[in-house]
């Protein structure tokens, strides 16, 4: 089923936290050869997530599990994913290969469908994410047009048929700059938001960034019928080296946005912006203590159900941010090693992922997140996505 968190469905939490503190999630079994997508069985009167992982044996797959660790779905991907998108009618998922990665698998939900790969056609690339079209007819993904090393790429959203069973790719738009990584649906469908990284990387040379010095992030607002520009945001010249990366939306219609410093190391710059389409950019300021101890990385943003509470992971920095939505004041700070998937729970809290297997309850921003589940050599991706 789709699961919506509101304040009436609230998760009931004495179901998973009495008796199980740090528990092992069950085992998972094994696949037969000829199968493409595992079914294990879950009660589905629950709250459900997707996120991608790496498995024990080193595999890689997308998983949709309960916020105890337990699976529901498992795909097999060909290599480490990274993003996922929602159907709206929660009927399906696409989950998007890390950049610079060359898969998007779409996925049914009800397992009637094997899951369907689309490869990244010729020049092409994606950065990890996508989003569906407002009624679920086309999936936009965001990708790096490349040509030979030297060359400048160029950023594409590339416009997915999802009508049928497989993907088709019917078209593209520009995004007005380079690295797109993440994008969202907004304004009741009408408009994209694209979060142009700014960093210029080629496949011949994996993930190495090669314009450092020239770099120059945005966040760039589109038609999503024509992909006309209706908006385009900057930071000032001396954060050029802040790279806009992740993006969630508040209960305001605000854009939140967590950057990746790449410059000198010895610099802490502030790391949150937000902003609306007719609305300068501007930093959320957070104490230099607070900036020091981030390692200049926020991996991931996230806003609870109720859309007043934001949430950002700085994973390398093993922190957790809460801030208000309205005002922009930090509202507390959690510790938990490589923590980055964020997950709205309820209307108030979140389910947070970590790269050592495990899953946490953060329901109150001035408290430590309680943990829900540890499985062993599971290594969850920065993202994790309520359904």
């Amino acid at each position: 089923m789709r699961w919506t968190a509101t304040d009436a469905l609230v998760l009931n939490r004495r179901r998973f936290l009495t008796g199980l503190g740090l528990t092992t999630a069950a085992a998972l079994m094994t696949l037969p050869a000829d199968a493409a997508v595992k079914l294990l069985g879950a009660d589905l009167d629950e709250p459900l997530f997707a996120s991608a992982r790496r498995n024990a044996d080193g595999s890689h797959a997308v998983a949709i599990l309960t916020a105890d660790g337990r699976d529901v779905m498992e795909v097999p991907l060909p290599a480490r994913g990274h993003g996922v998108a929602l159907s709206p009618d929660g009927r399906r998922l696409a989950a998007f290969a890390r950049r610079p990665g060359h898969f998007i698998m779409l996925i049914d939900r009800s397992g009637e469908t094997p899951p369907q790969l689309t490869e990244a056609g010729p020049g092409r690339h994606y950065y990890g994410h996508g989003v569906f079209s407002a009624d679920g007819r086309l999936l936009y993904a965001v990708e790096n047009a490349f040509g030979t090393v030297g060359e400048e790429t160029q950023g594409r959203v590339g416009i997915y048929d999802a009508s049928g069973e497989i993907l088709k790719r019917i078209g593209e738009f520009e995004t007005h700059g380079i690295g797109p990584h993440d994008i969202l649906l907004a304004e009741q469908g009408r408009v994209l938001v694209v979060a142009n990284g700014g960093i210029d990387t080629h496949p011949v040379t994996g993930r190495e960034m090669l314009n450092l010095d020239t770099m120059k992030p945005s966040i760039v607002y589109l038609d999503a019928a024509s992909g006309a520009l209706l908006a385009r945001h900057e930071l000032d010249k001396d954060l050029h080296q802040l790279s806009l990366r992740h993006m969630a939306l508040d209960g305001r219609g605000q854009v939140w946005v967590g950057g990746q410093f790449e410059g000198e190391k010895s610099h802490f710059p502030q790391l949150v912006a937000r902003l609306e389409r007719d609305r300068k950019m501007e930093l959320v300021p957070l104490k230099s203590d607070v900036l020091a101890q981030l390692d200049n990385y926020i991996g991931s943003v996230s806003v609870n159900a109720s859309g007043d509470v934001v949430a950002l992971s700085c994973p390398r920095g093993g922190r957790i941010l809460y801030m208000a939505a309205d005002s922009g004041v930090l509202l507390g700070m959690d510790t938990i090693t490589d923590g980055c998937g964020l997950a709205a729970i309820d209307a108030h809290g979140f389910l947070v992922s970590d790269g050592n297997g495990g899953l946490s309850l953060a329901e109150d921003p001035r408290t430590r997140a309680q943990s829900l589940a540890f499985v062993p050599g599971i290594s969850w991706d920065n993202h994790m996505l309520a359904l």
